[in-house]
């Protein structure tokens, strides 16, 4: 499938920016799946305003694929969101593995109806930068890409400008999901990006969690050769926006609004650092991001969206000292969460 045959409407969501939350599995105490708070969910991000779920990623646990989850977690997430709303919904299939499991993996989720994939490059630490640009082009022929900058520390490649612009150069890329949590590395997205002279079809999505707002705010200039282009973000493909997501969305639509004006207010600005210091704490950065999953799992379970923060894991959950820190967050930071709209609508999301 290229991008081009793409549902006009999604397609135009897409490039123009929105918020897409990555989509959490929810087990049962057995770690079986529990379809109906995963239906709950589906229908929690699509009330709050998200113009699409990224299912399959990092936020699901990759680990659905050890145990023949990945399948039915999509399907679930799709026909849900089918029934439930009738607007554009940008669906993103996350994809990983080596070539022919990331091939099998897009052409499953083009089957199920999904519109792109987001590319792990995780299995591929040790292949040369040949080797990656190969599989990339490989897993696009099946269905329009998002790529994926994914942090060091929870299995990423460093990759550099010169890989970024190759990869623009690829036809059916649409996006890029920007996270290595690294200002220098951030820019060399955005330098490989423009110098393939690919700014116009390929989106930046921001998944740098520590800098959300300024991410998704400020522009960035980039100069070759004495000629400056400018860039923004687009919008957000966040771990972060699984939760607070009814909040977030009026955060990216005031990030949004505040662009191209020839001043920022400060009050935006600081927001940055708050809504940061709730991600250190929904992340674990104390404990190098190790309970990341189960740290925003805990946010849901105290709403309701969740019966629990099991992982399919059994050595995955909170950090010593993690729970202390959500607390805090949460105490510090409530006027950031979006409490009173989960528990007005949590009853109907869960019938």
């Amino acid at each position: 499938m290229h991008h081009s045959s793409m549902n006009s409407e999604i397609r135009r969501l897409i490039a123009d920016g929105t918020v897409i939350p990555a989509h959490p599995l929810a087990l049962n105490a057995d770690r079986s799946l529990d379809a109906t708070h995963q239906r709950a969910l589906t229908r929690y991000y699509i009330d709050a305003g998200a113009g699409g779920l990224a299912v399959g990623v990092h936020t699901t646990q990759f680990a659905i694929r050890d145990v023949g989850l990945y399948r039915p977690v999509l399907e679930l997430a799709a026909e849900t969101a089918k029934a439930w709303t009738d607007r554009p919904l940008a669906l993103v299939a996350g994809l990983s593995g080596p070539t022919r499991q990331a091939v099998a993996e897009a052409q499953t989720a083009r089957g199920i109806g999904y519109h792109a994939g987001l590319l792990s490059l995780a299995a591929m630490k040790s292949a040369s930068e040949d080797e990656i640009i190969a599989h990339c082009e490989m897993v696009a022929r099946e269905i329009p890409l998002v790529g994926f900058y994914l942090q060091p520390a929870v299995g990423g490649v460093i990759l550099g400008s010169e890989f970024w612009r190759r990869f623009a150069l690829i036809d059916n890329v649409i996006a890029i999901k920007v996270a290595p949590f690294n200002r220098y590395r951030t820019l060399d997205v955005l330098r490989g990006v423009a110098a393939a002279g690919a700014l116009e079809r390929v989106a930046l999505y921001t998944g740098n969690d520590d800098h959300i707002l300024l991410d998704l705010t400020l522009p960035f200039d980039l100069r070759e050769r004495g000629v400056t282009t400018r860039a923004y973000f687009r919008g957000g493909l966040l771990g972060h926006w699984s939760v607070w997501t009814a909040s977030a969305i009026k955060q990216f639509e005031m990030c949004r609004a505040a662009r191209h004006k020839a001043s920022v207010p400060a009050e935006l600005l600081a927001l940055d650092a708050r809504v940061t210091d709730c991600n250190s704490a929904f992340f674990d950065v104390a404990n190098n991001f190790h309970g990341c999953i189960a740290g925003c799992h805990e946010v849901l379970r105290r709403q309701g969206l969740l019966a629990g923060i099991w992982c399919l894991d059994r050595d995955e959950g909170l950090s010593p000292g993690q729970l202390d820190e959500i607390d805090r967050v949460c105490n510090e930071h409530a006027d950031l969460s979006d409490d009173d709209f989960v528990a007005a609508n949590l009853q109907k999301w869960l019938a």
